[in-house]
């Protein structure tokens, strides 16, 4: 199941569990995670892209590892809410994780490199350093955002 509803997603996970949000982009795919109680996400590690079906095995260890129940992916909306090829392609990636059998929250991170970016510009990181954290911290801001709304259900 993908989805765009919070709310479907929740009734999707009755049990609750381990949550991986992930940061998809053209190199790389960030990692976060959270507890099984869906309280707090914690930035985990940056996948280096490549085929797909290398991408596939990495997340497939990270899920099997991690005991992951559901995946949230950050949606690259348009300023004004509508599609862009970007948001085509994560979409498409997505349905192409079908094998992993898992549930799959699409988030809107319109905001979410922005809002890392500047936190770290703030913590005095240099750029080397902003870009070794960016996508995975990206990761964990989607991630939270995902489950602040999740437990207002």
């Amino acid at each position: 199941m993908i989805t765009a509803a919070a709310l479907d997603y929740r009734d999707a996970l009755p049990e609750g569990g381990r949550l991986a949000g992930l940061d998809v982009g053209t190199k790389t795919i960030g990692v976060a995670y959270c507890d099984s109680e869906w309280t707090i996400a914690t930035p985990a590690e940056t996948i280096r892209r490549s085929k797909f079906g290398a991408d596939l095995i990495a997340l497939t260890g990270l899920v099997q590892q991690q005991a992951i129940r559901g995946l949230v992916l950050g949606l690259p909306l348009n300023m004004d809410g509508t599609d862009s090829p970007r948001t085509q392609a994560v979409r498409a990636f997505a349905r192409n994780l079908a094998p992993l059998k898992l549930p799959i929250l699409l988030w809107d991170e319109r905001w979410s490199t922005a809002a890392v970016t500047r936190t770290l510009i703030a913590a005095d990181a240099s750029r080397a350093r902003r870009a070794e954290l960016v996508d995975k911290m990206a990761a964990a801001y989607i991630l939270q955002g995902a489950i602040d709304s999740l437990a207002n259900f």
